[in-house]
């Protein structure tokens, strides 16, 4: 039954407090010479002064040996003058001092690579009476001005902390809120060393509601992340030094601890995986996973073609508006044609005289895309948005991507009935897809009480009919015990379904395989980039989740 298959389209003031001005190691360099710019007929004249090419290694020694003993003895105006945005660097370098209350900082240099300069700093941190000595190694890159000719020292934030990003500052003070210690639904303790996986979502969690519980903040050294344009890309303040602790407030969230281990193992040695579970019956969040463990939260934040779970929306699309039904005639030929664009089964299947279960079971993508003709091009953004909930602004309680279905046309439009063209979700989504068919109507997830701080969740619009409901359900469950996603949910007893996914992705040799699922009383979904069928290889993620359940 393993028909699920790729889809083919055919066709001034200073603020650092001087420290031992002195102490750096001279590079050694070479007498290179930069290039020069000759004119037309080779004599050169007031052009030809103008150096090009790469920066020499005595360029890089001299610029940034001029740029580091500067910013060491206070001189903020002076190091700023030798970058490439002195405006924005002179008010970098003194905020370290004001706001990160550096003081005696000393610099020293190592060996450069081509243009790029790595250096030590070391500086003492000072805050009404709490101190603590504080060091770390970032780097400067030197450049030659196109317009000059001179070396000069490329800006970035980094330059003077490497968790530096654009709009960043370094904070030292009391913490903006408490430390927390995170509980489970149960009580059992979330630590970020018990679960590298939440070190991200813990931070997210203090930001947000630490100063909602009985703890009371400490003073540290922290990263004051740059509001984000978009909520779900939002990063959370990272605290670098502690220097005096504050007492923890307890934070009760929604995870299973039991069930965040079961995710963490699963997707645990996989070059990239990813996976989120959830309870149909509440939305609550019961575990999110990601491989690697640190970095961007995927399972929360990411934006990927979902392929052929998407088929669940679809296929609640047609049933809704009475186009098929699980015992109906409804076959799924070899070839489709839509706006222009060709379409193909892979290995050019066909099921010639099926019926519609048959065809959702076994994944046959012009079973769906053959539909497209006889929709409305915003059918599937209505129905995903009114009865999934998807793209409604969910409030979580973390930053979160929502889902995104945008209303598209022709070949586009027909792709996105299989979850491709520009559909696009993350395994918290694709898992409340299939929540939302086990509860009979969707439950925005949530990682903490709404009570909280009193936010309000996403509703959707509609329920789905109930011969609707009770035909998707039959759907799942096929697909489970006799379909795509029978192997991995072989043996699985109690109220099962689930539905496979293996979305195309330009240069990429494999396919993304996705997996969505529930048992009872929790759903989940995975996905594993880049590793071919659903089934095969995000099925087990899955499976070991509702498992642990």
């Amino acid at each position: 039954m393993r028909r699920e298959v790729k889809y083919g389209l055919i066709g001034g003031s200073v603020a650092l407090v001087a420290g031992v001005v002195g102490g750096f190691t001279l590079f050694g360099g070479s007498d290179e010479s930069p290039q020069e710019v000759r004119s037309a007929d080779g004599k050169g004249g007031d052009a030809s002064k103008v150096p090009t090419g790469p920066v020499s290694a005595k360029e890089v020694q001299t610029t940034s040996q001029e740029f580091l003993t500067a910013w060491q003895s206070g001189d903020a105006a002076k190091a700023a003058g030798l970058t490439d945005d002195p405006e924005k660097c002179k008010a970098a370098l003194e905020a370290l001092g004001k706001q990160a209350r550096f003081s005696k900082v000393t610099l020293k240099p190592g060996a450069p690579t081509g243009g790029k300069v790595p250096y030590t700093v070391a500086a003492q941190i000072d805050y009404k009476g709490a101190k603590a000595a504080y060091s770390y190694r970032t780097s400067a890159t030197v450049q030659r001005d196109k317009s000059t000719g001179k070396p000069q020292i490329a800006w970035q934030p980094a330059m003077l902390h490497p968790g530096l990003a654009k709009g960043d500052q370094l904070h030292t003070g009391e913490a903006e809120a408490p430390p927390i210690k995170a509980v489970d639904r149960n009580g059992a303790a979330l630590t970020p060393e018990a679960h590298p996986a939440l070190a991200g979502v813990l931070d997210s969690l203090r930001d947000k509601y630490g100063d909602k519980t009985d703890g009371k903040p400490g003073v540290e050294l922290f990263i004051h992340r740059a509001k984000s344009a978009k909520p779900a890309d939002q990063l959370p303040d990272k605290t670098l030094k502690v220097l005096s602790k504050g007492t923890p407030g307890t934070l009760k969230t929604t995870l299973d601890a039991k069930l965040q281990a079961a995710a963490e193992r699963a997707v645990k040695g996989k070059k990239s995986a990813s996976a989120a579970a959830v309870k149909p019956s509440t939305g609550e969040i019961l575990a999110l996973a990601n491989s690697p463990e640190k970095g961007f939260n995927l399972a929360t934040q990411g934006s990927l073609a979902p392929g052929s779970t998407m088929k669940i929306v679809t296929a609640a699309m047609l049933m809704d508006k009475g186009m098929t039904s699980p015992g109906k005639a409804h076959p799924c030929p070899k070839y489709v044609t839509v706006g222009g664009w060709k379409f193909q089964n892979l290995n050019k299947s066909e099921i010639k005289n099926g019926t519609f279960a048959q065809s959702f079971a076994a994944s046959c993508n012009n079973a769906f895309i053959s539909q497209a003709k006889d929709l409305s091009d915003d059918d599937l953004t209505k129905e995903a948005r009114d009865v999934f909930g998807i793209g409604l602004n969910w409030q979580t309680g973390i930053p979160t991507f929502d889902g995104a279905v945008p209303v598209q046309s022709d070949a586009q439009m027909a792709a996105s009935l299989i979850g491709q063209g520009g559909v696009r979700m993350n395994p918290l989504n694709v898992a409340s897809l299939s929540a939302t068919v086990r509860a009979g109507s969707f439950h925005q997830p949530y990682i903490v009480a709404p009570s909280l701080d009193n936010r309000t969740l996403a509703k959707a619009a509609r329920t789905m009919k109930p011969s609707t409901l009770s035909g998707l359900k039959s759907l799942m469950k096929l697909t489970a015990t006799s379909g795509t996603a029978a192997e991995a949910m072989a043996g699985v007893s109690g109220d099962i379904g689930a539905k496979t996914g293996s979305a195309e992705v330009d240069n990429q040799k494999k396919p993304n395989a996705w997996f969505s699922a529930y048992r009872d009383d929790v759903a989940a979904a995975a996905v594993v980039p880049a590793s071919g069928h659903g089934g095969s290889n995000a099925g087990p993620v899955v499976r070991a989740i509702l498992t642990a359940g």
